[in-house]
């Protein structure tokens, strides 16, 4: 019989759906709500009928959440829209995981700086754990509220915080060059994600004011100690959903192709949703499971360190690896419910 009752809070959206896509096969979780105020008083399968025969619950409206008494929520909601609840609702009665990019800086001037939204809720930042349970399993573990990671920042960190840690990297003039399927920028239609923008077409975006920039550099100084500084530059690829991110990096010292290697297995060899690969992975090796792949080399010719990561955007990149947080939290196992194979082709 399942433990723990959890809500979802904006559960209509990419991000939402697939929380209750994944949750709805835990053996320890009962999806006790689900709530949207566009939709409130819908079965969730009238706007997701993939979901028919596996999730038949209705749409209620977060004002009904109380009622519920849930022991941990998921937050799907935009930036900005979070913060609002998390003011209202506290952190005291039950957990909260933030897909958001509301409470991922300690620092209130950060988030304002490159979020451009007042934020009202900063007396919780410093409550926030940042939910990358590869680098922070252990703050994680006693967390009230829980920081969910962007998705171009996790395919980013995970590759770049051995390096960093281990003193193999210099941490200035690291360049991300990281390209995502059209589902990061939301359900939400939106001008340049119409299908024929997106469709036989290959865009770079926010050049230099990406919000996920400060959240890297933010993330690695937090975890190595190192004040880094990246350059960033996202793409839109013409697929539903994946993110490939290609790092270039400076070494400290000699360093050879089996040696980098031989780092990376060494610190990622007891993860469950951590694969080194000998060869450059692709995004339809990850789609639909909480992995990151991860190819690690070094160019002799030019002295840099390179690493190529893949992950599922809306799993490992958002949904699932909240799941993975609210595994950690609850004491359980941490792929319960998440060792999917991915689908390919």
């Amino acid at each position: 019989m399942p433990k723990y009752k959890v809500g979802i809070v904006g559960a209509t959206g990419y991000t939402g759906s697939e929380l209750v896509r994944l949750l709805s096969q835990h053996p320890d979780i009962t999806i006790d709500i689900v709530t949207s105020e566009t939709y409130q008083g819908k079965k969730i399968t009238e706007i997701h009928p993939h979901l028919l025969d596996v999730v038949d619950i209705r749409l209620k409206s977060v004002k009904e959440l109380s009622e519920h008494k849930p022991d941990l929520v998921f937050l799907a909601l935009p930036h900005g829209v979070s913060m609002n609840f998390v003011k209202e609702h506290g952190i005291d009665k039950f957990i909260t995981i933030d897909l958001s990019g509301d409470f991922r800086f300690e620092s209130r001037g950060i988030y304002e700086e490159w979020y451009k939204k007042n934020h009202i809720a900063h007396n919780f930042l410093e409550q926030a754990v940042y939910g990358l349970p590869e680098l922070f399993r252990d703050k994680i573990r006693n967390a009230r509220l829980v920081a969910n990671p962007g998705c171009y920042p996790t395919s980013a960190i995970l590759p770049l915080s051995p390096l960093l840690k281990h003193g193999y990297i210099y941490p200035t003039s690291i360049v991300i060059d990281s390209k995502s399927g059209v589902t990061g920028a939301g359900a939400k239609p939106k001008q340049g994600t119409h299908f024929p923008d997106v469709f036989g077409n290959f865009t770079a975006y926010s050049l230099l004011n990406h919000r996920h920039t400060p959240e890297i550099e933010n993330t690695l100084r937090l975890y190595t100690g190192y004040s880094t500084e990246v350059l960033f530059t996202p793409h839109l690829l013409p697929i539903d959903r994946g993110i490939l991110t290609t790092t270039y990096s400076t070494p400290k010292k000699d360093v050879n192709p089996e040696l980098i290697v031989e780092l990376f297995d060494s610190i990622y060899e007891k993860e469950n949703f951590v694969r080194i690969f000998e060869q450059p992975p692709s995004v339809k090796n990850i789609r639909g499971s909480n992995y990151c792949d991860i190819h690690v080399t070094y160019d002799e010719r030019t002295n840099k360190i390179i690493t190529i990561s893949t992950i599922d955007n809306l799993v490992k990149g958002a949904a699932g690896q909240a799941i993975q947080n609210m595994n950690i939290i609850f004491g359980l196992i941490e792929s319960t419910g998440l060792k999917h194979i991915p689908l390919n082709p």
